[in-house]
C-alpha cells in the first residue's frame, strides 16, 4: 500500500456538527431521541496534535485485513511515539508505505495485513524512517 497524497488539516477549521449522544443500535431499533445533546467538533475528536497531524490518501490492498482500503484517507499523527503493533506510515528507500510495526528479538519488521504481500524486514542496509502513526481511517462505504 502506498501513499499517494499528503495534506494538512485547515488550522482554523472549527466546524461542529449535530451530535446525538444516544447510541444507534446495530440490531433492533431503539426509541428515537427528540433533541440534540451537544455539538461534535470533528477536529477536536480526531486531531490531538494539530501541528503534527496530516491527512494521507492511500492506494493499494496490502492493509485490507486492518480495514484500510485503496482510496481511504488516514489521519496520521507525527507526535505519537511508534510502538510495536501500531500502524505506521514509513519511508523505505525514499518511498512511503503503510504497514503495521512489529518489533521482536531486536529486529524491526513492517507487516502487511494481507497474506498476498510479504512483510518487510528492516536491516541496516535499508534507508528507513517512521514518518507517523495512523490514528484513524476515513473510508467511504
Amino acid at each position: 500500500m502506498k501513499v499517494i497524497g499528503i495534506s494538512k488539516p485547515l488550522k482554523n477549521s472549527r466546524d461542529s456538527y449535530p451530535y446525538f449522544a444516544e447510541s444507534v443500535q446495530a440490531g433492533f431499533p431503539s426509541p428515537a431521541q427528540d433533541h440534540l445533546e451537544k455539538q461534535l467538533d470533528l477536529n477536536e475528536l480526531l486531531i490531538k496534535h494539530p501541528a503534527a497531524t496530516f491527512f494521507v490518501n492511500v492506494q493499494g490492498s496490502s492493509m485490507i485485513d486492518a480495514g484500510i482500503h485503496s482510496g481511504d484517507i488516514l489521519i496520521v499523527d507525527r507526535a505519537i511515539t511508534p510502538v510495536d503493533g501500531k500502524i505506521v506510515i514509513a519511508v523505505i528507500n525514499g518511498e512511503f508505505t503503510v504497514k503495521r510495526l512489529n518489533k521482536k528479538d531486536g529486529q524491526v519488521w513492517l507487516v502487511s495485513e494481507n497474506p498476498e504481500f510479504a512483510d518487510i524486514h528492516i536491516t541496516d542496509e535499508v534507508d528507513f524512517e517512521i514518518w507517523g502513526v495512523v490514528t484513524y481511517v476515513i473510508n467511504k462505504l
